[in-house]
């Protein structure tokens, strides 16, 4: 199964709106997801890539037509946007430290 993985950095003064919507909306985001795309959520972790510290999110697919029916929805279209412009770009990561796993905890 693919897995996409999502990378972005959260700007200076964001972090507490950050957390909050990571702990608050993203769980009830990602179960809609599951429910209408067959997503499931790997985990949200921080990352050192080159000399940058971002974040990952990974969802696993249940196909690469997923990617489609993600554009294809008007509420998640950015993701599926995005997604379809990473599958063939190549690069090194390495995951450093889990921020939430599939429990939809976060990891402090």
């Amino acid at each position: 199964m693919p897995v996409l993985a999502t990378f972005f950095s959260v700007r200076r003064g964001r972090d507490p709106f950050f957390k909050f919507f990571m702990r608050k909306l993203f769980p009830r985001q990602v179960k809609r997801y599951e429910e209408e795309f067959g997503m499931r959520f790997l985990g949200w972790y921080n990352v050192a890539y080159g000399w940058d510290f971002d974040n990952v999110i990974l969802l696993e697919l249940p196909d690469y037509g997923t990617i489609d029916k993600l554009e294809g929805d008007e509420r998640s279209r950015a993701i599926g946007h995005r997604a379809g412009e990473w599958m063939f770009e190549r690069h090194h990561s390495m995951f450093l430290r889990e921020r939430m796993g599939p429990d939809l905890e976060y990891h402090p």
